[in-house]
């Protein structure tokens, strides 16, 4: 079984003129084949999202025509223009829509549904997606669109401002890629506005972005970060608010988009594996967006020197919106539109800076969460989540169902590469169910291929063993598939073990069931409104990778050793002297030393000549 949503990186996808030029003109001959007599633009299944698809792909149909001079398009773009003013612009207050603060303006939204009452939740972000395609049917008005016609687009467009910024709460829905698009539509159409009104649009539009969404950003893994959806960060939605930021720094030049998009970019950067896969999300854990992500991916990579491209992305989605047979659909084709106008090219190395959240070599990759426990591991082309035993989650020693994985204090995180080799040392401290503080160090080494973990703690009674994962999924190239299986080695004993009990709160790597529908069905609300990381949270136990202790560590020491990328054997030697704790394998020695006069832990590597 594969992932639906994690496909193909969205780099790989070829974006030279003449790629852009064949996504066009197969755009434009769909559209013209789908023209009704009316002008509608719509696809034929289209129900939610419904209230922009036509002017989307009327906008579409604008911009290539800027790009062909197709003598076929200016009669279908007045066309389906016509239609959208005439059947698709409400001004009726929508029955039952919760957010209005001024009942009867008479000021003009999108729908998300047609039928009067029937989901009317969606109808903020709709109208700014309305609004977004109007912008953009602006920008490409000139010489094809007739002056009595532009003018009420025109009016529109301010209708549709003032209905998202007057007549109703501001992003109602706490999603941060809705509320910062809303924020470029103001931009946008600021440009097309008479001077004084121009500047008071971009005025509100730079105010709402620093009093609505800047002061409320969510702190997650030493960033801030624009809420999606009530959480920090959502790996669908995220990078979607990405390229919002993109092309508000494109359209305002305002610095504070490019500071908050290189802020929102590494943090990508550093919660993305090596390979693309991303878990994680208050709307989404695993559904990921794909061209409308690209802009931002795009854009910041260039600008923070990372490879952000790797991002996994949905290629059924790899140039526009579709339905269910491929064909076309007009929602985000703003997005398209600004892809395609936007020159930056894909930056494909990654960055060399270490980073605290992050331990990346060659095909090796770990993304910390903010307690500097791993949130995901890649290895040997497989993706490892943490495990669940007795409620609790992560990677780290375990006794009697207690896992020491959360930090009571301050986490110190030491970074060392050399000789090929790329280490994170993380030393926590952490109290038990006895009250008793230890300190748990954690060391990291990759070449490159394998992974090597190795956890050290004060001796705990009784018979600890090391939560080393979950497998979950495994790159094959260009697809993610579910698997219960990773190449893994212990040098104490090494156990895969997978739930006793069953139902919704046991997850079993082994079933078809994916994290994300597991996660749903333990969220406090249906699928797609309720937090799938709060769902998670609510798992019992899991598969689980489970290591004892290696033989003849001192003393005084329980000390672990897993390698992940290879399942041939592991053999370890643990020492104590004076200068610290040497480790030695096979492919490097590591001494981890006594704490510096400012407490921070101390870490010396060197690769074993072979």
């Amino acid at each position: 079984m594969h992932l639906p949503r994690q496909l193909g990186p969205l780099h790989d996808l070829p974006d030279t003129p003449e790629a852009y030029d064949a996504v066009l003109a197969d755009v434009t001959e769909q559209a013209l084949a789908r023209l009704t007599p009316e002008g509608n633009l719509e696809h034929p299944d289209c129900v939610d999202d419904i209230g922009d698809t036509s002017l989307g792909i009327t906008s579409l149909l604008a911009f290539a025509w800027q790009r062909t001079k197709d003598d076929r398009l200016p009669e279908a773009v007045r066309r389906s223009l016509a239609f959208h003013l005439r059947e698709r612009v409400y001004t009726d207050d929508n029955p039952g829509y919760p957010n209005l603060t001024v009942r009867n303006s008479g000021l003009p939204y999108a729908r998300y549904t047609l039928a009067a009452g029937a989901h009317p939740i969606g109808d903020w972000p709709s109208t700014v997606w309305a609004l977004l395609q109007t912008v953009n049917l602006l920008d490409a008005a000139d010489g094809l669109v007739e002056d009595a016609q532009r003018a009420e687009l025109l009016d529109l467009a301010r209708g549709y401002w003032r209905w998202l910024t007057e007549a109703t709460f501001f992003n109602p829905q706490e999603a941060g890629n809705q509320a910062i698009g809303c924020v470029v539509g103001g931009l946008m159409l600021a440009r097309h506005l008479p001077p004084e009104d121009g500047q008071s649009v971009r005025s509100r539009a730079l105010e709402l972005y620093v009093e609505k969404i800047r002061t409320h950003r969510v702190a997650d893994r030493g960033a801030l970060l624009p809420p999606e959806h009530g959480g920090a960060y959502d790996n669908n939605y995220g990078p979607i608010s990405l390229s919002f930021l993109a092309q508000a720094h494109r359209v305002s030049g305002e610095e504070m988009f490019a500071e908050d998009g290189d802020a929102l970019a590494r943090y990508i950067d550093a919660r993305l594996t090596n390979g693309g896969f991303d878990s994680g999300g208050p709307r989404y854990s695993e559904q990921h967006s794909a061209f409308e992500s690209v802009l931002g991916l795009r854009y910041f990579g260039r600008r923070i020197g990372s490879d952000l491209g790797r991002y996994r992305g949905d290629t059924r989605w790899a140039r526009h919106a579709a339905g269910p047979d491929g064909g076309v659909d007009g929602h985000f084709a703003w997005m398209l539109v600004w892809q395609i106008q936007d020159p930056t090219r894909w930056h494909r190395t990654p960055s060399t800076e270490p980073v605290r959240h992050q331990l990346r070599a060659g095909t090796v990759s770990v993304a910390f969460d903010d307690r500097m426990t791993p949130s995901v591991v890649e290895a040997g082309g497989t993706y490892y989540l943490p495990a669940a035993v007795n409620r609790q989650h992560g990677f780290g020693p375990v006794l009697d169902g207690f896992v020491f994985c959360r930090p009571m204090g301050e986490v110190r995180v030491r970074d060392v590469r050399t000789g090929g080799l790329a280490a994170k040392l993380v030393t926590k401290p952490v109290v038990g169910r006895d009250h008793v503080l230890r300190h748990v160090r954690s060391l990291y080494v990759t070449d490159g291929t394998s992974l090597w973990t190795m956890v050290a703690v004060e001796r705990l009674p009784g018979k600890p063993y090391l939560l080393a994962g979950l497998p979950y999924a495994a790159d094959d190239g260009d697809r993610v598939r579910r698997t219960a299986e990773g190449a893994v080695a212990s040098a104490g004993t090494l156990r895969l073990t997978h739930p006793e009990a069953q139902g919704a709160e046991h997850f079993d790597a082994r079933a078809e069931l994916t994290q994300e529908q597991a996660a749903f069905a333990l969220a406090a609300d249906p699928r797609g409104y309720g937090n799938p990381d709060d769902g998670w949270r609510h798992l019992v136990s899991s598969t689980a990778l489970e290591a004892g202790p290696v033989p003849d560590a001192p003393d005084d020491l329980h000390v672990f050793a897993v390698r992940y990328g290879s399942a041939a054997p592991l053999t370890v030697s643990v020492e104590r002297d004076g200068d610290g704790l040497h480790i030695g394998t096979s492919a490097f020695t590591a001494v981890i030393g006594a704490d510096d006069e400012r407490g921070e832990p101390q870490l010396t590597l060197s690769a074993v000549s072979s």
